[in-house]
């Protein structure tokens, strides 16, 4: 996954009204009464299902690593839907999105004026239509170029254009991201 779909992701997780389950037990009681059964919970982790009633039992405290990610990625991904569903629902028809980035900025401009990229620290709020865009595109399978392109239309039409009132000839490029936020 790319910059842009993890912070997407982190404006998800913020949106939440309720913490997730924080022991081990408790997470796979949600995923068994999520899923229905512990086959299925150990199918959708990639563990046999043995593994997932020790888990339960609290025989088995502590799973390696790579299953801890896998159990949080499940957690995350099936926790309060309505509210993510309705948090992005609002951003995408009414309230937008707030970009926080520094990356580097370059153009393609007219003859005269600076093209050189350079570093620069953006806090941009962008309108619904961009939210939108971004959560098709990201529904579509996260493609981080699509999604930095996205990011970039919407600065550039935002910020660096102020809305269509100057430089409508310049052409903003959006690379080496330093960080990137999302919040909405």
């Amino acid at each position: 996954m790319g910059d842009i779909d993890d912070a997407l992701e982190r404006a998800d997780h913020e949106t939440f009204t309720r913490e997730p389950p924080k022991t081990l037990k408790a997470r796979i009681h949600f995923l068994i009464g999520k899923l229905k059964t512990t086959k299925a919970v150990a199918a959708e982790l990639g563990v046999s299902q043995r593994s997932i009633e020790r888990y339960r039992t609290g025989e088995r405290k502590t799973p390696p690593t790579a299953i801890t990610d896998r159990i949080d990625a499940a957690v995350r991904a099936r926790r309060q839907p309505v509210v993510r569903d309705r948090s992005r629902k609002e951003a995408a028809t009414r309230t937008g999105i707030t970009v926080e980035t520094r990356a580097r900025f370059g153009y393609t401009a007219p003859i005269g004026t600076t093209d050189d990229g350079r570093m620069r620290r953006l806090t941009v709020h962008l309108p619904p239509a961009y939210a939108q865009r971004l959560f098709d595109a990201q529904q579509h399978g996260p493609q981080d170029p699509e999604l930095r392109a996205i990011v970039a239309e919407g600065l550039q039409d935002i910020y660096f254009k102020d809305g269509g009132t100057r430089a409508d000839q310049l052409e903003v490029e959006f690379t080496d991201i330093d960080y990137i936020d999302v919040s909405f």
